[in-house]
């Protein structure tokens, strides 16, 4: 760290000088000035201010702040990645929503134009002299996103706006607002995604591509018209996330073995399976980036497209023209695809070109909604797929959930009691670990999530019971005796202090 205290010899002319506004006692200075100049004002004491300093950035704008803030500066420089990961930490607006809300709850005069006003800023965190309804929306998203928020609920009711957030999956109330809000606000999030705000009377669905400190995110948007007016939920899409790789996802070593090994097939059926939200997409994208090195023809047919991926040809799904998945996918197979991602596997004529296309040398990669691997043979013969058929082309099946992950902060030890241990399985009166709760984690005693996979390879033996209409559990005997289920993964976890007895029942009651 370098300290910056003889700045007053810079021979830099002073004509380009930003003038830096007088600062707010949470914000030390504008977020435009600290974006554009490259400066950001980390820590204030009484007679210093520590300045991280982005690389390339002018040396000028330094006697402004030092003049705005009045004390000496210890500048720290630091790459541009790490400068707009700190940006957008620092100006995440940090209880901001929940102030705009409740000055939007007293100032009834003048809230229904304020619907069709454009934000006029290109970053969402510039949003200093927008509208209260725009700063209130800003404000969610961008404190929903520094809170790992997944969902946005905004849901009118005759007595209220409510505001809820779903973080690791479970839902949080988060604001409540006067009904006479939820029109404007409704709006607003139909302007910003292109919907009809005239139309209320049938759902309807959208996107905003939004700009976060320099990081790009997508807000999936779908409304659908209520009693009390219209329901929003904004699914929060972090492109980030479409650059996770396998080895990125937690798969225990035989699971991932067992997917990579199957994509590396040149052609088959790979099945990935869970319930809604258990990150198979994610498993998805993550294989189609080991397979994405220029020199295959990857095709996507998808409901919707949630991560758009360079080198990867993607279709959405639209139901309105004809263009189903099925559609979708016999008319990518006649652009000369190596490798096929279809969204969901939802019906026999779906299945059916999926098996075509693998047994005409395509590799294809797709989703089913089944509790666990050998669930998905099932599933896909009951759509109609002969077992002949079924057994030539399935290559692997991964099934997946996600449980919360305890804070490593404050997670305290406890004895497991007999009910649970019971319904874990386990010996009772063992130590495990459980979540209690603490500033880290928001009181809720998790930090995020993690997968639980198990894999089902589809070797000679399994191939041979497929073909004889073997039943579910004598295919899933051979396939996991010497590997993990789910059951015996999260259980694993649970003795390790990854996560709690609790979470671990839940996945395993879903199991069955």
């Amino acid at each position: 760290m370098e300290s910056v205290q003889d700045i007053d010899g810079i021979d830099e002319p002073l004509v380009d000088a930003v003038t830096v506004v007088t600062p707010a006692p949470h914000a030390p200075v504008p977020y435009a000035f600290a974006r554009d100049n490259g400066l950001l004002v980390e820590s204030v004491d009484a007679d210093r201010a520590v300045v991280a300093m982005r690389e390339g950035a002018r040396a000028l704008a330094l006697l402004d702040l030092r003049s705005a803030l009045g004390r000496e500066l210890s500048v720290n420089r630091v790459s541009a990645g790490e400068f707009e990961k700190l940006l957008a930490q620092a100006y995440a607006m940090d209880g901001a929503a929940a102030a705009v809300a409740g000055d939007m709850g007293i100032a009834n005069d003048g809230l229904d134009p304020l619907a069709l006003g454009l934000p006029t800023a290109e970053d969402l965190l510039d949003s200093a002299d927008d509208a209260p309804a725009i700063r209130l929306i800003n404000g969610l998203i961008a404190e929903s996103l520094r809170q790992g928020v997944s969902d946005i609920h905004i849901e009118p009711y005759e007595t209220a706006l409510v505001v809820r957030m779903r973080v690791d999956g479970v839902l949080t109330e988060k604001l409540r607002m006067p009904p006479h809000v939820a029109p404007v606000l409704v709006s607003r999030i139909k302007v910003m995604a292109r919907l009809d705000i005239a139309e209320r009377r049938v759902p309807q669905d959208g996107r905003i591509s939004l700009s976060l400190g320099g990081k790009l995110v997508d807000v999936r948007v779908s409304t659908l018209p209520n009693r009390a007016g219209e329901r929003v939920v904004m699914r929060l899409l972090d492109k980030e996330n479409a650059g996770i790789d396998l080895a990125g996802l937690g798969l225990d070593a035989k699971a991932e073995d067992t997917l990579r090994r199957a994509i590396a097939e040149p052609n088959g059926i790979v099945l990935v399976t869970g319930p809604t939200g258990s990150g198979k997409t994610t498993t998805l994208y993550a294989a189609l980036r080991g397979l994405n090195d220029g020199a295959r023809n990857i095709l996507t047919v998808e409901d919707p497209v949630e991560y758009a991926v360079d080198g990867v040809g993607q279709t959405q799904v639209n139901s309105k023209v004809g263009l189903t998945f099925a559609a979708g996918l016999r008319a990518i197979l006649r652009q000369d695809p190596d490798v096929v991602m279809v969204g969901e596997i939802r019906d026999r004529e779906t299945a059916d070109i999926a098996v075509q296309a693998s047994l005409t040398g395509h590799l294809v990669l797709s989703t089913v909604h089944t509790n666990d691997a050998a669930g998905a043979i099932t599933r896909m013969r009951d759509m109609g797929v002969e077992p002949f058929l079924l057994a030539s082309t399935l290559r692997a099946v991964i099934a997946q959930r996600l449980v919360r992950r305890l804070c490593p902060h404050c997670r305290e030890e406890r004895v497991l009691d007999a009910g649970m241990a019971e319904v874990l399985g386990m010996k009772a009166g063992r130590m495990v670990h459980a979540a209690k709760g603490c500033a880290e984690c928001g009181q809720t005693g998790y930090q995020g999530r993690v997968g639980v996979f198990e894999a089902l390879r589809v070797d000679d033996a399994i191939r041979q019971m497929i073909h004889d209409n073997a039943d579910e559990a004598a295919i899933a005997r051979h396939a996991f005796a010497d590997s993990p289920t789910l059951a015996k993964a999260v259980r694993r976890m649970v003795k390790e202090g990854t996560t709690s007895p609790e979470e671990a029942a839940r996945i395993m009651r879903r199991d069955g």
